[in-house]
């Protein structure tokens, strides 16, 4: 079954140019039995999709009718039959009509009356027909539904709308050389080499009905059920026992022996109402799929606190305020030449002094040439002390000793605590990276996950091994720290932040 709906993947990719995700779900859907909607302008090739996933079918029957508000059941149910009336029995010619096919297309879906609707919902939920005194059996696999708009707020077309599970939202083609192949290529002569038996489909979905769903696609499900209530976003209890059935199925078809995270992906195409709302699910659904495996958040936070504390111990209030010359300089001249009415030193001031001793280094070791000033007295603005000369008067005035490395014991508990941090480092890089290496095969394999979610997801995923690098910086600073005698040796970065 698998390399069966790859060959028909393949074909129909052929022909059918970015509508991806739209053949993968009309498979889906004629394995699972469930209907789509493809909602969009006409002219999209709708009608032909549905055609050829139709020819897929050995011996598959198409309808196709386009509804208006005039409709009637005749058209779409077959016309009475004056040999029955003869008998005074009510019933329907229903060969060749939607009673009898497996494929059906019905145009402006939304346009149809209350004299079809009522027959229609009952084909397409129960795939049974009322003929008169008779219930037929209708051997539909799927209904493919179209429409340029929405259905308008009518509870008859809400329920009608409800029991299309796949939604797809259908536009022009968008690239020019997948134009240039539609309008200067004969697609109407395409004809599905590749095909399904009858047989097979319903073997592949008596297979599914009890595969196991693993525990975190359940936490999954539950999850985004909670998150779409909270945004005004209401799926009902049919849907959601239909699209786990449609989990089941892909999984099934692929080859799996359990429903896995990355078939969640599919629901990004069954869970929305408006088109609007396409996006905002499918971040959801892929974050949700991404957010398994290693979780490097833990790790990053307890680094962040190890720094913190080291800088926390370094961390001295300094005894009187120290203002930067050079940045003062440097922004009266900014101020100068932008034309202000007026220069206040005031502002200059508050934006460069420093209060604690990890500001004023974090700023020394940024700009070793700039020069400072010591107390409020703007006067002293103008004068022209390097660092050392700033330790040096802070000493000799207040007696003030800056601490300029950690206490025998302090760096002992730090470096056990770093040991350990870097260990658990070590062990998570070989984790990612093996994580990354089996989603890249899990993702190549699952022929249901379009060639641009695995591209989103893989680099969705990637965003560990930035967390992963981001981590082994800042244990490089706190290994700087521990391993040299003077902090102002190393180099930080926003020093005075982690404190």
């Amino acid at each position: 079954m698998k390399n069966t709906i790859l060959d028909i993947k393949q074909e129909f990719s052929t022909y059918f140019k970015e509508r991806d995700a739209e053949i993968n779900g009309s498979l889906l859907a004629l394995l699972s039995g469930e209907h789509v909607l493809l909602l969009g302008p006409p002219g999209t090739a709708k009608t032909l999709l549905a055609n050829k996933i139709c020819e897929t079918i050995v011996g598959g029957n198409f309808f196709h009718y386009l509804l208006t508000r005039f409709s009637t059941p005749e058209e779409v149910f077959g016309p009475l039959s004056l040999k029955a009336l003869e008998r005074d029995e009510f019933s329907r010619n229903v060969d060749g009509y939607l009673p009898t096919v497996h494929i059906a297309l019905l145009d402006e879906i939304f346009k149809a009356n209350s004299s079809i609707l009522n027959s229609l919902l009952t084909i397409l939920n129960e795939r049974k027909y009322h003929n008169g005194k008779v219930v037929l059996d209708v051997p539909l696999f799927s209904v493919f539904g179209a429409s340029n708009e929405l259905p308008e707020e009518d509870e008859s077309l809400e329920a009608l709308y409800d029991r299309f599970l796949f939604r797809y939202s259908v536009d022009y083609i968008q690239h020019d050389e997948n134009l240039e192949d539609l309008i200067f290529e004969n697609t109407e002569d395409f004809s599905p080499s590749t095909k399904l038996a009858v047989g097979d489909i319903k073997e592949i979905r008596k297979k599914s009905r009890h595969l196991p769903v693993d525990p975190e696609v359940r936490t999954i499900i539950k999850g985004l059920r909670r998150e779409l209530k909270n945004s005004n976003i209401f799926i009902s209890d049919r849907r959601w026992k239909n699209i786990v059935n449609v989990l089941r199925v892909a999984s099934a078809a692929n080859g799996h022996q359990s429903v896995s995270r990355m078939t969640v992906v599919l629901l990004q195409h069954m869970l929305w109402d408006l088109p609007e709302q396409k996006e905002t699910i499918r971040k959801l659904i892929l974050d949700k799929v991404v957010s398994g495996g290693t979780d490097t958040g833990k790790l990053k936070q307890d680094v962040l606190d190890l720094k913190s504390a080291i800088y926390g111990c370094l961390k001295q209030e300094l005894p009187d305020l120290v203002s930067c010359t050079k940045c003062y300089e440097e922004e009266k001249k900014a101020a100068s030449t932008a034309r202000h009415s007026r220069f206040t030193g005031m502002k200059s001031q508050k934006s460069l002094t420093f209060s604690s001793t990890l500001d004023f280094l974090n700023h020394y070791l940024e700009f070793p040439n700039h020069t400072y000033g010591v107390g409020l007295d703007y006067n002293n603005l103008n004068s022209s002390l390097n660092f050392d000369s700033v330790v040096e008067l802070l000493r000799r005035k207040y007696a003030f000793e800056f601490k300029l490395s950690l206490d025998y014991g302090e760096k002992k508990l730090y470096e056990k605590e770093y040991e350990n941090l870097e260990e658990r480092l070590d062990y998570f890089r070989r984790q990612v990276q093996a994580e990354e290496r089996a989603l890249e095969e899990t993702l190549e394999e699952n022929i249901w996950v379009s060639a641009q979610d695995s591209r989103e997801i893989l680099m969705k995923y990637r965003s560990k091994n930035t967390d992963i690098y981001e981590i082994a910086n800042h244990l490089k600073e706190i290994r700087a720290v521990l391993e040299k005698p003077k902090v102002f040796d190393i180099e930080l970065e926003t020093v005075g932040e982690a404190a």
